[in-house]
């Protein structure tokens, strides 16, 4: 089925048409093999609305993928098409460096007041508009800071794929031949929910690791200098959806604390009511050093940046820049989020639905056995694909299918369903819609995904 012509009106009048797999095609010959998204999602999109995706020969989708997170507020949400228009037809430059204007203000302000006591405690710091180099400039203002070099980092943790980021991130695959990077990057064991990597599983395993990381650091003898910096994610999002339990992410705030090494939270995934709370480092009550923030804060425009403690804000003017961390676009669509998102209490809102979707999820795990664990926190919900025909291990968890969480995904996708995934070996399916996805349409996701489990030949229980 052919579209109707495409015009792109930039540099004289071009039209376009064809199908998903002619985009596709072209997208091949003109980008590089580093594109991962058009392989495991084959569609060239013509028009988003919502949670609502719909391609070039008009097959509609159910997208609970959201830019990764990025789209708190759904695709084209009218409040956000009108916050552009309004900068666009207002006069204000869409470029500034890190000059100020009224637009900045009132976003700087408004973002603050959603930090930890409003704020009062800490400043602001706008990177280049990715979440990788907020990172970047967390990790070097903790080692100017301090006068240290090293970093803990945790297993399973995602951080981006800058030079520092990807030092400190877990996945070993896009380390691969890249020498050189970040020295005394400490890795630690991450609490997990189904699968403890101490082996150990349940409140056991989580005193345990909590009990490991404080002597690592309070040990004399452990062979790892102090650090100038502890990074972590409150909710590991690539990692599988796994939330830190409250007790452990406790106690290292309090070693942290007592040591004056500074505790980098990154929130860009989980930030913003993604998790049920503003922040997801909120669900332990504690206060970061430094936070991350990127994806949502900018209302789907690109935009980072970091939380500071103002006694740890030691830069010298200009000591971490970049060209276009004053995206005037990005902070108004940014303000427009956050409003919604404070004023109609979303995070109460977001917090119902998952544990009411958890629950549906483990209702339909007791008929499809490869649904072998159901986790996360608020709309950031992860859903591990197991082997149940294989033999358990000593915690009582099957092996992980791969193969077969590739197959759904596939399956999803041809159900009108888009979904990511994630977690050792991708095994994990990860829902991340928008953060306005109505029950009606969280059904609507339950019912393909079933469809997607009977197409992908697995017989109910």
């Amino acid at each position: 089925m052919m579209t109707d012509k495409v015009r792109i009106d930039t540099l004289g009048a071009t039209s376009l048409k064809g199908n998903n797999e002619t985009y596709l095609a072209r997208q091949a010959e003109f980008e590089s093999n580093v594109r991962s998204y058009p392989r495991k999602l084959p569609l060239a999109i013509a028009k988003a609305e919502g949670v609502w995706i719909t391609d070039v020969e008009n097959n509609q989708y159910l997208d609970c993928l959201a830019g990764a997170g990025t789209l708190a507020l759904g695709h084209n949400h009218p409040d956000m098409l009108q916050s552009i228009q309004n900068v666009i037809t207002s006069g204000l430059p869409l470029h500034t460096l890190d000059l100020t204007t009224p637009l900045k203000d009132l976003f700087s302000e408004y973002l603050l007041s959603l930090l930890p006591a409003q704020g009062k405690e800490y400043c602001l710091q706008f990177t280049g508009p990715s979440g990788a180099d907020a990172v970047e400039a967390a990790l070097k203002l903790a080692k100017k800071y301090t006068g240290r070099s090293g970093v803990i980092s945790f297993s399973g943790g995602y951080h981006g794929m800058t030079h520092g980021a990807l030092s400190v991130t877990g996945n070993l695959s896009p380390k691969e031949a890249v020498d050189g990077l970040m020295p005394e990057v400490q890795f630690m064991p991450y609490p997990h929910l189904y699968r403890c990597p101490l082996g150990i599983g349940g409140e056991a395993g989580v005193k345990a690791l909590t009990y490991y990381f404080d002597n690592l650091i309070n040990d004399v003898e452990s062979g790892v200098r102090k650090p100038a910096a502890v990074i972590l994610e409150a909710v590991q999002g690539e990692g599988g959806v796994n939330p830190a339990p409250a007790e452990w992410l406790q106690r290292i705030r309090k070693v942290t604390q007592e040591h004056g090494i500074l505790l980098i939270i990154d929130e860009v995934q989980a930030g913003f009511a993604r998790t049920g709370k503003f922040f997801a480092f909120e669900h332990a009550g504690i206060e970061p050093d430094i936070i991350v923030m990127s994806k949502a804060v900018g209302g789907g425009l690109p935009l980072a940046v970091l939380g500071i403690k103002k006694q740890f804000d030691a830069w010298e003017p200009g000591h971490h820049t970049g060209t276009f961390r004053g995206n005037q676009l990005a902070m108004a669509t940014g303000l427009t989020t956050l409003k919604h998102l404070k004023e109609n209490n979303i995070a109460d809102k977001v917090a119902a639905q998952g544990e009411w979707l958890k629950a549906k999820l483990a209702e339909l795990q007791k008929r499809y056995p490869v649904i072998g664990h159901v986790r996360g926190l608020g709309l950031m919900i992860g859903i591990e694909i197991v082997k149940p025909n294989e033999a358990q291990d000593h915690m009582g968890c099957y092996p992980a299918d791969a193969e077969l969480s590739a197959l759904l995904q596939k399956k999803c996708f041809q159900a009108g369903l888009i979904l990511e995934r994630g977690g050792r070996n991708g095994c994990v399916l990860r829902l991340l819609p928008s953060l306005l996805i109505t029950n009606d349409e969280l059904n609507i996701f339950l019912d393909k995904f079933e469809q997607a489990l009977l197409a992908a030949g697995i017989k109910p229980v």
